[in-house]
């Protein structure tokens, strides 16, 4: 395993994870990010990054080649595979995508350069080395340890995050032996001005990043936990908040609809490990099956409040505010609840693609949602757009003798005369 002066690092996946971390290394290396998508190839090289990750004049200016032609990939010197993993219908982790792109990186394997492959995609400890280091033996006939090596570094990408971006945040970096560890400790070093930790093996590696969003699912689940038990005591979780969060070592978290890509996903991969050998994650599972209710709870909470059906508006379709991703969304739970209810829906989002929510949810997204009133507006999705709104465009969204669902308490404070309005 050499280094020179002419390695070539391939990102395997240009989504949310993959295209931020190639444009970064980029700025000092030679990069080419592969995505099997052609439509997300060409808009990029067009400069256009629908994820909102990566500015236009950045992703323009960025020495990155982009390419959908496996040729432009082969004897690199390190391939970077950041695909998704999803879970099935079943929950149980889905590791098609990642075994895929494992397929992929085995064949364009050039023993002679003895390259990395590293994988940044949330697994369960054990995935890198017992499942991809295999399979990539099988697929190209070369020996790991010998021909090619295995290194992990878990993504920490937090979508539409200005604050915690790739440069400035700790990456956790894992491989098989120390001279793996020293080559990913110069590649990672170079894009990121928080440094590198060395965890002590791969399978910690994995753990960790599994764990982060597993303990941050818990939390948010005791909250929504709590904010049902407080809606029968007609006490507000935002009152309770205020005021608990006065201690000093009072943890911040709010309760709200837990979805997207990683929190909604990952324990999952962690449980199923878990499970594998012979633990019963309680607290794991406890805390993804009240989170996965959330959206039911809000809407039969809502509909009681209401005391009839009607016409609805629901504002907000993404995972989580200010960003367009739509990808494991749990407001379709509240919208399908209140539709079972009887009420007509109409959704609203001003980032999310209207024919992916068409083809993900069978959801239709109204762009002149915002012109008309509605006998319930529901805030789903605290995006700044619904922020911006002024008090009269709220305020005439509701028909009179409406109700104002606010569920993430965006319009706190303002002033709607008229308008009645529930929160948790």
């Amino acid at each position: 395993m050499t280094r020179t002066s002419d390695d070539h690092i391939v990102v395997v996946g240009l989504g949310y994870v993959g295209l931020p971390l190639a444009v970064a290394l980029a700025r000092s290396l030679r990069v080419t990010g592969f995505d099997i998508d052609p439509a997300r190839i060409a808009e990029l090289r067009d400069g256009h990054d629908r994820t909102r990750e990566v500015p236009g004049g950045v992703l323009t200016e960025s020495r990155l080649a982009v390419t959908g032609d496996p040729a432009d990939c082969a004897a690199a010197s390190m391939f970077i595979v950041t695909v998704p993993t999803p879970v099935d219908e079943a929950k149980q982790p889905d590791l098609g995508p990642v075994l895929r792109a494992t397929e992929f990186v085995a064949g364009l394997i050039d023993p002679a350069k003895q390259p990395i492959v590293v994988y940044e995609s949330t697994v369960y400890p054990g995935v890198t080395e017992e499942i991809c280091g295999p399979r990539i033996e099988a697929v190209s006939g070369l020996k790991r340890g010998k021909d090619f090596f295995l290194g992990y570094s878990p993504e920490r990408i937090n979508p539409g995050d200005r604050e915690h971006r790739i440069e400035r945040i700790v990456k956790v970096i894992a491989g098989e032996n120390d001279e793996v560890i020293e080559r990913l400790a110069h590649l990672y070093g170079q894009v990121t001005s928080a440094g590198v930790f060395r965890a002590a093996s791969i399978k910690a590696a994995e753990a960790a990043k599994v764990i982060e969003n597993a303990q941050r699912d818990i939390n948010i689940a005791f909250m929504n936990e709590i904010t049902r038990i407080f809606a029968k005591l007609d006490v507000s979780i935002w009152d309770v908040l205020d005021a608990a969060s006065t201690k000093w070592n009072f943890l911040p978290f709010q309760p709200g609809l837990v979805g997207g890509h990683c929190i909604g996903v990952d324990p999952y991969y962690l449980s199923h490990r878990a499970q594998q050998l012979g633990e019963e994650p309680h607290v794991i599972l406890a805390g993804r099956s009240i989170n996965d209710g959330m959206g039911r709870w809000m809407a039969d909470e809502i509909h009681a409040r209401r005391g009839r059906a009607g016409s609805a508006l629901v504002m907000g379709l993404a995972f989580k505010e200010n960003v367009p991703d739509l990808r494991n969304s749990r407001v379709i739970d509240l919208i399908e609840r209140l539709a079972q209810l009887g009420h007509d829906i109409t959704v609203h989002d001003p980032l999310a693609n209207g024919e992916e929510a068409q083809r993900e949810y069978g959801v239709e997204l109204a762009e002149d949602a915002l012109e008309r009133s509605y006998e319930l507006v529901v805030v789903a999705v605290p995006h700044a757009a619904y922020r911006a709104l002024d008090d009269a465009t709220i305020g005439g969204l509701v028909a009179d003798g409406g109700l104002l669902a606010d569920l993430k308490n965006l319009f706190r404070g303002r002033e709607l005369p008229g308008v009645e309005r529930w929160t948790l």
